[in-house]
Protein backbone atom coordinates (compact mmCIF):
# COMPACT_ATOMS: atom_id res chain seq x y z
CA UNK A 1 0.00 0.00 0.00
CA UNK A 2 1.42 3.13 -0.59
CA UNK A 3 1.64 6.62 0.94
CA UNK A 4 -1.07 7.79 -1.45
CA UNK A 5 -3.48 5.18 -0.17
CA UNK A 6 -3.27 5.07 3.09
CA UNK A 7 -3.89 8.54 3.27
CA UNK A 8 -6.68 8.37 1.05
CA UNK A 9 -7.95 5.55 3.31
CA UNK A 10 -7.60 7.47 6.56
CA UNK A 11 -9.16 10.41 4.79
CA UNK A 12 -12.42 8.15 3.65
CA UNK A 13 -12.48 6.62 6.88
CA UNK A 14 -12.70 10.06 9.48
CA UNK A 15 -15.56 11.24 6.45
CA UNK A 16 -17.55 8.49 7.45
CA UNK A 17 -16.46 8.45 11.40
CA UNK A 18 -17.61 12.48 11.05
CA UNK A 19 -20.49 11.66 9.16
CA UNK A 20 -22.19 9.27 11.59
CA UNK A 21 -21.07 11.52 14.80
CA UNK A 22 -23.24 14.16 12.86
CA UNK A 23 -25.90 11.98 12.36
CA UNK A 24 -26.09 10.58 15.83
CA UNK A 25 -26.34 14.16 16.98
CA UNK A 26 -29.18 15.73 14.61
CA UNK A 27 -32.04 14.95 17.16
CA UNK A 28 -29.60 15.94 20.08
CA UNK A 29 -32.74 16.35 22.82
CA UNK A 30 -34.09 13.11 22.19
CA UNK A 31 -30.99 11.37 22.61
CA UNK A 32 -29.69 12.77 25.36
CA UNK A 33 -32.85 12.33 27.29
CA UNK A 34 -32.82 8.52 26.34
CA UNK A 35 -29.02 8.69 27.39
CA UNK A 36 -30.39 10.30 31.15
CA UNK A 37 -33.27 7.53 31.46
CA UNK A 38 -30.80 4.81 31.02
CA UNK A 39 -29.73 5.97 35.05
CA UNK A 40 -32.49 5.78 36.57
CA UNK A 41 -32.44 1.86 37.73
CA UNK A 42 -29.21 2.25 39.50
CA UNK A 43 -31.12 3.47 42.78
CA UNK A 44 -33.38 0.28 42.40
CA UNK A 45 -30.43 -1.94 41.85
CA UNK A 46 -28.60 -0.61 44.72
CA UNK A 47 -31.75 -1.20 47.11
CA UNK A 48 -32.32 -4.44 45.94
CA UNK A 49 -28.53 -5.11 47.11
CA UNK A 50 -29.03 -3.69 49.91
CA UNK A 51 -31.79 -5.93 50.69
CA UNK A 52 -29.73 -9.03 49.79
CA UNK A 53 -26.99 -8.15 51.81
CA UNK A 54 -29.44 -7.09 55.16
CA UNK A 55 -30.25 -10.84 55.22
CA UNK A 56 -26.71 -12.26 55.06
CA UNK A 57 -24.72 -13.09 58.22
CA UNK A 58 -21.32 -11.66 58.02
CA UNK A 59 -22.13 -8.97 55.12
CA UNK A 60 -20.18 -10.62 52.96
CA UNK A 61 -20.80 -12.45 49.38
CA UNK A 62 -18.51 -14.39 47.52
CA UNK A 63 -15.94 -12.02 48.88
CA UNK A 64 -17.67 -8.80 47.90
CA UNK A 65 -19.10 -6.37 50.46
CA UNK A 66 -22.05 -4.49 50.46
CA UNK A 67 -19.80 -1.26 49.09
CA UNK A 68 -17.82 -3.66 46.38
CA UNK A 69 -20.93 -4.70 45.20
CA UNK A 70 -22.32 -1.40 44.75
CA UNK A 71 -19.13 -0.46 43.05
CA UNK A 72 -18.91 -3.90 41.10
CA UNK A 73 -22.48 -2.74 39.46
CA UNK A 74 -21.30 1.43 38.74
CA UNK A 75 -18.12 -0.09 36.59
CA UNK A 76 -20.02 -3.34 35.16
CA UNK A 77 -22.68 -0.56 34.05
CA UNK A 78 -19.56 1.69 32.50
CA UNK A 79 -18.27 -1.86 30.66
CA UNK A 80 -21.26 -2.47 29.39
CA UNK A 81 -21.99 1.06 27.75
CA UNK A 82 -18.67 0.27 26.12
CA UNK A 83 -19.58 -2.89 24.85
CA UNK A 84 -23.38 -3.01 24.39
CA UNK A 85 -24.42 -2.58 20.21
CA UNK A 86 -28.01 -2.10 20.67
CA UNK A 87 -29.79 -2.89 16.85
CA UNK A 88 -26.39 -4.03 15.14
CA UNK A 89 -27.12 -7.61 14.85
CA UNK A 90 -30.73 -6.76 13.74
CA UNK A 91 -29.91 -3.94 11.25
CA UNK A 92 -27.09 -6.28 9.65
CA UNK A 93 -29.54 -9.15 9.58
CA UNK A 94 -32.61 -6.66 7.75
CA UNK A 95 -30.00 -5.33 5.75
CA UNK A 96 -29.07 -8.85 4.24
CA UNK A 97 -32.70 -9.88 3.67
CA UNK A 98 -33.83 -6.83 2.03
CA UNK A 99 -30.83 -6.57 -0.35
CA UNK A 100 -29.72 -3.18 1.49
CA UNK A 101 -25.76 -4.66 1.40
CA UNK A 102 -25.39 -4.47 -2.74
CA UNK A 103 -24.41 -0.35 -1.69
CA UNK A 104 -21.76 -1.89 -0.28
CA UNK A 105 -20.61 -3.78 -3.05
CA UNK A 106 -20.64 -1.20 -5.67
CA UNK A 107 -18.82 1.69 -3.51
CA UNK A 108 -15.29 1.52 -2.93
CA UNK A 109 -16.83 0.65 1.26
CA UNK A 110 -16.00 -1.64 3.31
CA UNK A 111 -19.14 -2.87 5.41
CA UNK A 112 -17.29 -3.99 8.48
CA UNK A 113 -15.25 -0.74 8.71
CA UNK A 114 -18.31 1.37 7.80
CA UNK A 115 -20.09 -0.15 10.69
CA UNK A 116 -17.49 0.08 12.90
CA UNK A 117 -16.64 3.40 12.19
CA UNK A 118 -20.27 4.05 12.96
CA UNK A 119 -20.19 2.33 16.24
CA UNK A 120 -17.41 4.12 17.35
CA UNK A 121 -19.59 7.46 16.66
CA UNK A 122 -21.85 6.42 18.34
CA UNK A 123 -20.35 5.75 21.76
CA UNK A 124 -18.31 9.10 21.20
CA UNK A 125 -21.82 11.03 20.98
CA UNK A 126 -22.99 8.62 24.14
CA UNK A 127 -20.22 9.38 26.36
CA UNK A 128 -20.96 13.26 25.07
CA UNK A 129 -24.01 13.47 26.91
CA UNK A 130 -23.40 10.36 29.61
CA UNK A 131 -19.92 11.67 30.80
CA UNK A 132 -21.79 14.22 33.77
CA UNK A 133 -24.33 11.41 34.79
CA UNK A 134 -21.53 8.93 35.02
CA UNK A 135 -19.23 11.44 36.80
CA UNK A 136 -22.02 12.33 39.39
CA UNK A 137 -22.94 8.71 39.66
CA UNK A 138 -19.58 7.71 40.75
CA UNK A 139 -19.09 10.81 43.12
CA UNK A 140 -21.94 10.51 45.09
CA UNK A 141 -21.43 6.54 45.06
CA UNK A 142 -17.39 7.20 45.86
CA UNK A 143 -17.32 5.59 49.38
CA UNK A 144 -18.48 2.62 48.62
CA UNK A 145 -15.14 2.11 46.44
CA UNK A 146 -13.53 0.76 49.52
CA UNK A 147 -10.05 -0.82 47.60
CA UNK A 148 -9.24 2.74 46.54
CA UNK A 149 -7.79 4.28 44.05
CA UNK A 150 -5.79 1.46 41.89
CA UNK A 151 -2.15 2.08 40.85
CA UNK A 152 -1.04 2.54 37.23
CA UNK A 153 -0.70 -0.48 35.90
CA UNK A 154 -4.34 -1.56 36.89
CA UNK A 155 -5.21 1.59 35.50
CA UNK A 156 -3.66 1.40 32.36
CA UNK A 157 -5.23 -2.29 31.68
CA UNK A 158 -8.24 -0.98 33.12
CA UNK A 159 -8.87 1.15 30.02
CA UNK A 160 -7.38 -1.36 27.73
CA UNK A 161 -10.18 -3.59 28.64
CA UNK A 162 -12.37 -0.75 28.23
CA UNK A 163 -11.72 -0.08 24.74
CA UNK A 164 -10.96 -4.17 23.76
CA UNK A 165 -14.84 -4.40 25.01
CA UNK A 166 -16.25 -2.19 22.83
CA UNK A 167 -14.25 -4.01 19.82
CA UNK A 168 -15.25 -7.79 21.21
CA UNK A 169 -18.64 -6.36 21.85
CA UNK A 170 -19.04 -4.83 18.49
CA UNK A 171 -17.71 -8.37 16.57
CA UNK A 172 -19.78 -10.23 18.37
CA UNK A 173 -23.18 -8.67 17.45
CA UNK A 174 -21.71 -8.58 14.01
CA UNK A 175 -21.26 -12.90 13.68
CA UNK A 176 -24.53 -12.59 15.07
CA UNK A 177 -26.33 -10.37 12.08
CA UNK A 178 -23.81 -12.16 9.27
CA UNK A 179 -25.79 -15.49 10.29
CA UNK A 180 -28.50 -13.84 8.00
CA UNK A 181 -26.84 -14.72 5.35
CA UNK A 182 -27.73 -18.17 5.78
CA UNK A 183 -31.22 -17.80 8.00
CA UNK A 184 -32.96 -14.63 6.91
CA UNK A 185 -34.86 -14.42 10.74
CA UNK A 186 -32.22 -14.28 13.35
CA UNK A 187 -34.70 -13.20 16.00
CA UNK A 188 -35.01 -15.91 17.97
CA UNK A 189 -31.33 -16.80 17.81
CA UNK A 190 -30.55 -13.18 19.09
CA UNK A 191 -33.10 -13.33 21.64
CA UNK A 192 -31.36 -16.27 23.11
CA UNK A 193 -27.65 -14.26 22.06
CA UNK A 194 -28.76 -11.24 24.50
CA UNK A 195 -29.83 -13.43 27.22
CA UNK A 196 -26.88 -15.36 27.49
CA UNK A 197 -24.97 -12.17 26.95
CA UNK A 198 -27.01 -10.47 29.53
CA UNK A 199 -26.13 -12.79 32.56
CA UNK A 200 -22.81 -14.28 31.41
CA UNK A 201 -21.10 -10.73 31.04
CA UNK A 202 -21.37 -10.23 34.13
CA UNK A 203 -23.92 -7.39 34.26
CA UNK A 204 -26.67 -8.35 36.47
CA UNK A 205 -24.60 -9.92 38.83
CA UNK A 206 -20.62 -10.96 39.40
CA UNK A 207 -19.82 -14.16 38.07
CA UNK A 208 -17.60 -15.02 41.33
CA UNK A 209 -21.16 -15.34 42.79
CA UNK A 210 -21.50 -18.93 40.78
CA UNK A 211 -20.85 -22.02 41.55
CA UNK A 212 -17.31 -22.82 40.95
CA UNK A 213 -18.00 -25.38 38.14
CA UNK A 214 -20.10 -22.51 36.45
CA UNK A 215 -17.76 -19.96 37.27
CA UNK A 216 -14.62 -22.35 35.63
CA UNK A 217 -16.86 -22.71 32.47
CA UNK A 218 -18.17 -19.12 31.96
CA UNK A 219 -14.02 -18.17 32.16
CA UNK A 220 -13.98 -19.88 28.68
CA UNK A 221 -15.85 -17.98 27.23
CA UNK A 222 -15.56 -14.24 25.53
CA UNK A 223 -18.50 -12.55 27.51
CA UNK A 224 -17.39 -12.12 30.41
CA UNK A 225 -14.85 -9.79 29.15
CA UNK A 226 -18.14 -7.12 28.24
CA UNK A 227 -18.65 -6.18 31.42
CA UNK A 228 -17.46 -8.30 34.12
CA UNK A 229 -13.81 -7.92 33.63
CA UNK A 230 -13.16 -4.38 33.46
CA UNK A 231 -14.89 -3.85 37.11
CA UNK A 232 -12.86 -7.05 38.33
CA UNK A 233 -9.61 -4.89 37.36
CA UNK A 234 -10.69 -1.83 39.04
CA UNK A 235 -11.82 -3.77 41.81
CA UNK A 236 -8.55 -5.94 41.90
CA UNK A 237 -10.00 -9.38 42.16
CA UNK A 238 -7.88 -10.06 39.07
CA UNK A 239 -4.57 -11.03 40.98
CA UNK A 240 -1.93 -8.70 39.10
CA UNK A 241 0.48 -11.54 38.74
CA UNK A 242 -2.29 -12.68 36.13
CA UNK A 243 -3.85 -9.12 34.95
CA UNK A 244 -2.18 -9.41 31.52
CA UNK A 245 -2.61 -13.64 30.76
CA UNK A 246 -6.48 -12.21 31.25
CA UNK A 247 -5.59 -9.20 28.57
CA UNK A 248 -3.88 -11.39 26.75
CA UNK A 249 -6.52 -14.29 26.20
CA UNK A 250 -9.17 -11.32 25.43
CA UNK A 251 -6.75 -9.95 22.63
CA UNK A 252 -6.92 -13.69 21.17
CA UNK A 253 -10.80 -13.66 21.38
CA UNK A 254 -10.90 -10.07 20.02
CA UNK A 255 -8.85 -11.51 16.83
CA UNK A 256 -11.02 -14.51 16.60
CA UNK A 257 -13.47 -13.10 16.62
CA UNK A 258 -12.10 -10.35 13.70
CA UNK A 259 -11.23 -13.13 11.52
CA UNK A 260 -14.52 -15.09 11.97
CA UNK A 261 -16.52 -12.27 11.34
CA UNK A 262 -14.85 -11.77 8.13
CA UNK A 263 -14.85 -15.15 6.72
CA UNK A 264 -18.83 -15.12 7.47
CA UNK A 265 -18.93 -11.78 5.46
CA UNK A 266 -16.89 -13.26 2.86
CA UNK A 267 -18.47 -16.51 2.92
CA UNK A 268 -21.76 -14.86 3.15
CA UNK A 269 -21.90 -12.78 -0.31
CA UNK A 270 -21.32 -16.37 -2.43
CA UNK A 271 -24.69 -16.77 -1.52
CA UNK A 272 -26.09 -13.34 -1.33
CA UNK A 273 -28.64 -12.61 -3.82
CA UNK A 274 -29.06 -9.28 -4.06
CA UNK A 275 -33.13 -9.36 -3.68
CA UNK A 276 -34.66 -5.63 -2.66
CA UNK A 277 -33.26 -2.59 -1.90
Amino acid sequence: MTALELQNRVSAGWMIFRIALEERLTYRGDFALGTMMRFLPIITHIFLWWAVYESVNGGRLAGYSFGDMVAYYLLSMLGRAFSSMPGLASTVAKQIREGEIKKYLIQPIDMLNFMLLGRAAHKVAYYTVATIPFAIMFFLCRGYFESGIPNLQVWIAFVLSLFMAFTLGFFLDLCIGLVGFWFLEISSLLFVYMLLNFFLSGHMFPLDLLPSHWHILISYLPFKYLAYFPAAIYLGKIPQESLWQEIGIELMWLVGMILLARVLYQRGLKRYSGYGG
